[in-house]
């Protein structure tokens, strides 16, 4: 399979050096968890944001190994989940019952507006080109339908070690960005746990097309 425009041209970095970052990271189970704790307000934003999946079409946008569509999964029985990641070796990991795509995030390998709602959580900001991931994601979502982004705050930068592809994002950036495709847009910062005050490393923008 040819991998196009995933993480886009990076200069130092070569997009194989990238594709084996995160091929290897599969194995890293403490920094790359195949579980999430449903209770995280990250997972519980996107449940409430939204609503009711029965019947519906949704994608995970950079799964990893899926942690994230396993809570929709099981709380949702009745949605139609797919996860798409440029690394086989993290869907390699991914949980039955979920279509494991292989492929780019700003080339998204479907069909437009053939989503209820899309997600992309701490994904995003290993796209390099960033506007081109999120009209992507919009692309390929309904009218009507939602988008979640959950990423950290370039106001924060440095608290955490990245690679050097990384980007971080301010608010409204990806505001602006999402408003372009979608009527209504809005973001706040976020905690890992709803009664824990956010520190300010982590985003939500929540949308609606």
């Amino acid at each position: 399979m040819a991998w196009r425009g995933f993480f886009g041209r990076t200069g130092a970095t070569p997009l194989s050096e990238i594709v084996r970052h995160f091929n290897e990271a599969a194995g890293d189970e403490e920094n790359f968890p195949s579980t999430i704790d449903p209770r995280i307000y990250h997972v519980r934003l996107i449940l409430e944001y939204f609503g009711d999946l029965a019947g519906r079409r949704v994608l995970d946008v950079g799964c990893g190994k899926g942690r994230f569509a396993r809570v929709l999964q099981e709380q949702h029985a009745g949605a139609s989940l797919v996860g798409l990641d440029l690394a086989e070796a993290m869907l390699r990991r991914v949980p039955a019952g979920i279509a494991a795509c292989g492929g780019s995030m700003t080339e998204l390998p479907f069909r437009s507006e053939s989503f209820d709602c899309a997600y992309a959580t701490e994904s995003l900001e290993h796209a390099v080109d960033i506007e081109r991931a999120v009209a992507e994601m919009c692309r390929v979502v309904r009218p009507g339908g939602r988008i979640v982004i959950i990423d950290k705050n370039k106001e924060q930068w440095g608290r955490l070690q990245t690679p050097e592809w990384e980007k971080w994002f301010g608010r409204r950036e990806l505001e602006r960005l999402l408003g372009k495709h979608c009527g209504r847009v809005s973001s706040r910062p976020i905690s890992y746990w709803e009664d824990v005050a956010p520190d300010g490393l982590f985003l939500a923008w929540l949308a609606e097309k």
